[in-house]
């Protein structure tokens, strides 16, 4: 069955909040937690001894976690801090999720196994196969790419992971992004600060008041991107629930559902409803989730503009 995982927080929030949403995922049908800050570096609420504890609370509650690291190393002291998340996550037994290429050469160095986030650009086989053999595990599918190089990229993956060296022959588990704002892009800017005319350096946290990011939206009143600090993220929330039933098709391990602060819940049940239907041979049984009136968006999974929305029944 495939499994629901939820990536990590890309928002800003109180650590009061941040800890009962946590809570409230120990006794929901999730099967990997990614932990951690990986937006600005900046955000400390919640610092990695904090992480650490509550990522111990879901491992109570049978959940695997992982702690994920920031995605725009931007001095000195993110590299300090990203070298002392991954010897934690050594010392817990926890896998590391890559999300820039510093973090890969210092698990690679380190010979430690890990896996990689949506923001590692894995577009071809000869780079999964060379990661393979350097320790991969696990990668999540950019996503940027459609369905049809997924389906490509499945179909070749066995003869790649068995044409590798001994040591790494294993199967690698492949892991979609299937809900929430899509992370398009990150800068050295901060936007949010930029839209209250204030210095990223003296910024008070202004993307604290925005809980799913500021909206951004075109003269026509489309949602076009959400801002989020130095993050860009797309403006309609992607959801592919109706999809599963290809990825499950095609082999792949783990769906991602990205953290939101209304109706987490919701979604979540949803999409575990909709993936033990396809256990029990009912696909065509799908739940539909509460958005509050957001614009939905898949084109990229059918191989036109991210933004787009397609309404296509593979049954």
């Amino acid at each position: 069955m495939l499994k629901l995982s939820l990536g990590p927080l890309l928002y800003y929030w109180p650590a009061e909040s941040t800890q009962a949403f946590y809570q409230q995922l120990e006794d929901l049908p999730i099967d990997l937690v990614y932990l951690g800050e990986t937006v600005c570096a900046r955000r400390r609420d919640l610092r990695l001894d904090d992480w650490v504890a509550i990522g111990q609370r879901l491992e109570s509650a049978g959940k695997e976690v992982l702690l994920s690291t920031q995605t725009l190393i931007e001095s000195e002291g993110d590299l300090k801090q990203l070298a002392k998340l991954i010897h934690r996550a050594g010392e817990l037994g926890w896998l590391v999720e890559a999300n820039d290429q510093s973090a890969l050469q210092l698990l690679i160095e380190a010979e430690k196994p890990f896996v990689t986030g949506p923001s590692l650009n894995i577009y071809n086989l000869r780079s999964l196969e060379k990661l393979v053999n350097l320790g991969l595990k696990r990668w999540c599918y950019p996503l940027e790419l459609s369905r049809e190089t997924l389906v490509d990229f499945q179909r070749s993956l066995v003869q790649t992971v068995s044409n590798s060296n001994a040591e790494h022959n294993r199967q690698l588990e492949t892991e979609v992004f299937a809900f929430g704002h899509l992370p398009l892009a990150w800068s050295s800017r901060c936007f949010s600060a930029r839209f209250h005319d204030l210095p990223k350096d003296r910024c008070g946290f202004v993307c604290q008041q925005y809980p799913d990011g500021l909206m951004m939206r075109s003269q026509e009143a489309q949602d076009v991107f959400v801002l989020n600090g130095i993050q860009t993220l797309s403006g309609a929330r992607c959801n592919l629930l109706d999809q599963l039933p290809l990825m499950q098709q095609e082999g792949v391990s783990i769906v991602r559902l990205s953290p939101q602060a209304q109706d987490m819940k919701s979604v979540v049940m949803a999409f575990d409803e909709a993936r033990r239907n396809l256990q029990a041979g009912l696909s065509s049984t799908i739940m539909q989730i509460p958005l509050h009136a957001a614009q939905e968006c898949n084109g990229y999974w059918f191989g036109r503009p991210g933004m787009d929305h397609i309404n296509i029944d593979l049954e």
